[in-house]
């Protein structure tokens, strides 16, 4: 296992504004504060979503499209970059008012209300490159 380590810096609470579109507050949020590597959580619930499952042998992601009112069952991220940007990876566990769940990559979503708790990562820049095997663009570790 390739593996680097990390310090751990600032921690940041924070609320999502009502109808702002969760992945873009939180890159927003990142670009804002100078954050240039951390681990996120995130509860709370959205109005709808956009997650996403990877076909392995496809090597692509099928998306799958909820409009509907939706629980943050769990949801965990991080943040490193990507083509010299900050990216934002999500995955998130939703379920409906029947307690269905949905679960995978989250691409986006129409806050209701959201909390986030950011781990800022001190250390060498995490970078993110595609990876010829899965079809990915996976962290670039020694």
């Amino acid at each position: 296992m390739r593996s680097s380590r990390y310090r751990i810096g600032r921690a940041f609470l924070c609320r999502a504004e009502h109808h702002s579109e969760l992945v873009q507050s939180i890159l927003d949020f990142v670009r804002e504060k100078k954050i240039k590597m951390a681990v996120f959580s995130v509860i709370g619930a959205v109005d709808d979503a956009v997650l996403a499952y990877y076909d392995h042998e496809k090597q692509k992601y099928k998306k799958i499209i909820l409009k509907r009112p939706l629980e943050i069952a769990n949801s965990f991220g991080n943040i490193s970059s990507k083509d010299g940007q900050p990216f934002a990876h999500l995955h998130a566990v939703l379920s409906d008012a029947k307690g269905r769940t949905y679960a995978g990559h989250l691409i986006s979503a129409t806050v209701f209300a959201a909390e986030i708790h950011f781990l800022e990562l001190l250390g060498e820049k995490l970078e993110r490159e595609p990876d010829q095997t899965t079809g990915l663009a996976l962290w670039r570790l020694k």
